[in-house]
C-alpha cells in the first residue's frame, strides 16, 4: 500500500466535485451537517483557519460504485478519477454553500430541515475584535428574516442593492469570479464610487475573498492498489465522525460495481426469512454475509484443503459469483435452524441465546441439506448447539469457532469424533445463582428447556407451543414472588436467580401477584378450579418441588430446583455435571445438590 500527500487549492476541489472527478465511494453515509456547523466551517476559512485534512483513494482500483456529492446532478455522470474516504461532510457543506448555487439543505440543531443561503457580514469580517461566527449568515432561501408569522420582515437581501446597502456579501460568489466582479462593480456604483466604499470593497478582496483563493487542503491519497480491507481499516479511523463501516456496507457498495443491490436483496431476504420465522429477526446483512463466505470456505477446504475462515477480511473478499452460488443454499439453512429451534421451543429473537450461534448452525444445515431431519444426525446437531448455550462459548470474538464447529459437526456426523465444542462445555452448579436475567445466554436456554421439557401453566394448564407462546404472551417470571421475597428478606441472589424462574403467561403472572406460594395456589384451585392433583402436575412440568413451593419452604425449594435444573442441562448436553458436592456449591446452597 502506497500514499502520497498533496495541498490542492479548495477551489480546485470544489471544481472536481463539481465536475464529477472526485466522488463519494457508495459505502459513505449521506451528508449530515446542521446549519451552525456550516456557519463555523466558513467562519474558519474567513481567518484562514485550518479545517484538517482529508483523505482520497485514487480511484481503479477496489470496485466500489462511486456516486456524487450531494448537490451535484450530472447526466449520466463520469468515472471518477479520486474517491474521498475522509472529509465528507466538510467538502460537502463546502461545495453546497460556496459552488453549487443553489440553497443549502440543511437542518436546525433539532433535527428539522431548512434550506439556507449564507452571507458574509464584511464589517465585522474585517474587525478583528468581532466575534467572527457573527460574521456568518445563515438566511432562509427566500432571502428574508421574518418575525411575528412573517408579518414583520426584519432582514431582507433579496436584491444585489439590499446586499450592497447592508454590506452583506453572498458566499455563493466567492469562486464564482465574472459575478463577483460584477457584484464587486455594482457595490462600488451603489455608493457611487466614494473613496470610503471603494477602500472598504478593497479591504474585504484582499483580506477575505483572496484567503479563500489561496486556501489549501491537506490531502492523503491512497494508492489505487490498497487493498480494501486497508480501506475499510483507514476509513474507520480517520473518519471524524466515528462511523463504524460495516461489512454489509462496503459489499453492498463493492458489489454495486456489478449492478447488483445487495441492500434490496437482502431486504427481500430479510422478509422471506422472518415470515414465519420470528427468531430469525436475529439476523442482519452481515450475519448472513459471513454465512455465506463460512459456506465458501468450507467447500473450498473440502475441494483444496485451504484453511477455513469467515473474518472480516475473509468476507471482504466474497465475490458476487460466490453469493449468487450459494445465498438460496443459505437462506434454507436459516429456515432450517428456525424451525430446529422451534422444537426446542425458542421462537423468537427475545429468547434466542446467542444470535452468534445461528451463523454456523444455518451454514451447517446448508451444507447437509436434508440430512438434518435424520435423527440421528439431529440430535448430534441439538447436542453440540446446547453446548454452546450452556457452556456459554459463543459470548466473544467468535468466528474462529465458527470454522472449527462446522468442520467438527460435518466430520461427527459423518462418523468422526465429538465436536471441540462439545469437548469444552461444562456448566458449574453454582452458575445457576449468577443467572438473573436475560442478558446470559444460559439463563435463556434453561427456559427453553424447561418449555421442551413440557411445561404447562399454572391455571390454564395449556403446554407451551408456538401459538400459546405468542398468544399467552410467555415470558419468564418469579416462583415465589419477588414482593414475598423481598419481604421475608430472602437473599437476591436466589429469589432473583433462574432457579426461581419459570415461563408463565402474562396473565397468570398477574394472578399470582405477589402472595406466597401457599396463597396463590389455593387461590387457582378455587377461583380457577383446579384440582389440586392436576395443579401438582403442572408445578412438575417445570421441575418444581411440589411440596416444598406449596408449604412456603424457600430453601428446600430452591436446592431441589437446582439439582432438578442440573439434570435438564445433563441431559441437553449429554454430559455429566461435576461440582454438585463441591465446598463451592454447598456453600451456595446449603447443602449437596445430589440427582
Amino acid at each position: 500500500m502506497s500514499f502520497r500527500t498533496a495541498e490542492p487549492a479548495l477551489k480546485d476541489v470544489l471544481d472536481g466535485i463539481a465536475s464529477g472527478q472526485i466522488q463519494l465511494p457508495d459505502f459513505q453515509r449521506g451528508w449530515v451537517w446542521d446549519d451552525n456547523h456550516i456557519r463555523s466551517l466558513i467562519s474558519s476559512l474567513t481567518l484562514s483557519y485550518p479545517i484538517g485534512a482529508v483523505m482520497f483513494l485514487e480511484a481503479g482500483g477496489v470496485p466500489f460504485k462511486p456516486r456524487l456529492f450531494a448537490g451535484v446532478s450530472l447526466q449520466p455522470a463520469p468515472a471518477p478519477k479520486t474517491l474521498v474516504l475522509d472529509g465528507q461532510q466538510r467538502l460537502t457543506s463546502l461545495y453546497l454553500a460556496l459552488r453549487s448555487g443553489q440553497p443549502v439543505p440543511t437542518r436546525t440543531e433539532k433535527g428539522a430541515d431548512i434550506r439556507r443561503v449564507y452571507f458574509l457580514d464584511m464589517a465585522k469580517c474585517l474587525d478583528e475584535s468581532a466575534d467572527r461566527e457573527e460574521a456568518v449568515l445563515s438566511i432562509p432561501e427566500t432571502l428574508q428574516i421574518s418575525s411575528d408569522f412573517g408579518r414583520k420582515i426584519e432582514l431582507d437581501v433579496s436584491t444585489p442593492e439590499l446586499q450592497y446597502s447592508q454590506r452583506l456579501f453572498p458566499v455563493a460568489l466567492l469562486f464564482d469570479i465574472q459575478r463577483f466582479m460584477a457584484w464587486e462593480s455594482g457595490f462600488s456604483a451603489h455608493y457611487q464610487f466614494a473613496a470610503e466604499a471603494m477602500q472598504f470593497m478593497q479591504r474585504f478582496r484582499h483580506e477575505i475573498w483572496q484567503r479563500f483563493h489561496e486556501f489549501k487542503v491537506p490531502v492523503i491519497e491512497l494508492s489505487k492498489n490498497t487493498p480494501r480491507e486497508a480501506v475499510c481499516q483507514i476509513f474507520e479511523k480517520v473518519n471524524t465522525g466515528g462511523v463504524t463501516l460495516t461489512v454489509f456496507e462496503l459489499m453492498t457498495a463493492t458489489f454495486a460495481a456489478d449492478e447488483f443491490n445487495l441492500r434490496q436483496d437482502w431486504e427481500a431476504r430479510r422478509k422471506r426469512l422472518t415470515a414465519k420465522h420470528d427468531v430469525l429477526k436475529a439476523v442482519d446483512g452481515t450475519s448472513f454475509l459471513t454465512a455465506v463466505t463460512l459456506l465458501a470456505s468450507y467447500r473450498r477446504h473440502k475441494e483444496q484443503g485451504t484453511p477455513v475462515s469467515c473474518k472480516r477480511a475473509d468476507v471482504l473478499k466474497l465475490t458476487l459469483a460466490e453469493f449468487k452460488s450459494l445465498e438460496s443454499a443459505l437462506e434454507q439453512g436459516f429456515k432450517r435452524a428456525a424451525e430446529l429451534l422451534a422444537e426446542e421451543k425458542i421462537f423468537d429473537a427475545r429468547s434466542l441465546p446467542y444470535a452468534t450461534q445461528l451463523i454456523p448452525l444455518s451454514t451447517i444445515c446448508a451444507y447437509l441439506g436434508e440430512r438434518t431431519t435424520q435423527h440421528g444426525v439431529k440430535q448430534k446437531l441439538l447436542r453440540w448447539y446446547w453446548c454452546g448455550v450452556l457452556g456459554e462459548l459463543y459470548g466473544g470474538a467468535n468466528e474462529t469457532r465458527f470454522a472449527m464447529d462446522i468442520q467438527d459437526v460435518v466430520a461427527w456426523v459423518d462418523g468422526g469424533g465429538e465436536p471441540r465444542t462439545v469437548r469444552d462445555a461444562n456448566f458449574a452448579p453454582t452458575r445457576l445463582l449468577s443467572l438473573q436475567s436475560r442478558l446470559a445466554a444460559a439463563y435463556k436456554g434453561l427456559a427453553a428447556l424447561l418449555m421442551k421439557h413440557g411445561a404447562r401453566d399454572f391455571v390454564s394448564g395449556t403446554p407451551i407451543d408456538l401459538n400459546t407462546y405468542f398468544n399467552n404472551a410467555i415470558d419468564i417470571h418469579h416462583v415465589f414472588p419477588r414482593a414475598w421475597c423481598e419481604k421475608q428478606k430472602l437473599p437476591k441472589e436466589k429469589w432473583n436467580s433462574v432457579v426461581n424462574k419459570a415461563p408463565l403467561a402474562a396473565g397468570t403472572n398477574r394472578f399470582i401477584s405477589g402472595d406466597a406460594p401457599s396463597v396463590y395456589l389455593a387461590r387457582i384451585q378455587k377461583a380457577k378450579q383446579v384440582a389440586p392433583d392436576s395443579l401438582d402436575e403442572f408445578l412438575a412440568s417445570h421441575v418444581i418441588p411440589v411440596q416444598a413451593l406449596r408449604s412456603d419452604d424457600f430453601d428446600s425449594f430452591i436446592r431441589q430446583r437446582a439439582a432438578a435444573l442440573l439434570k435438564l442441562i445433563e441431559q441437553a448436553m449429554g454430559k455429566a455435571i461435576a461440582g454438585r458436592d463441591s465446598e463451592e456449591t454447598i456453600k451456595a446452597f446449603g447443602a449437596e445438590l445430589s440427582s
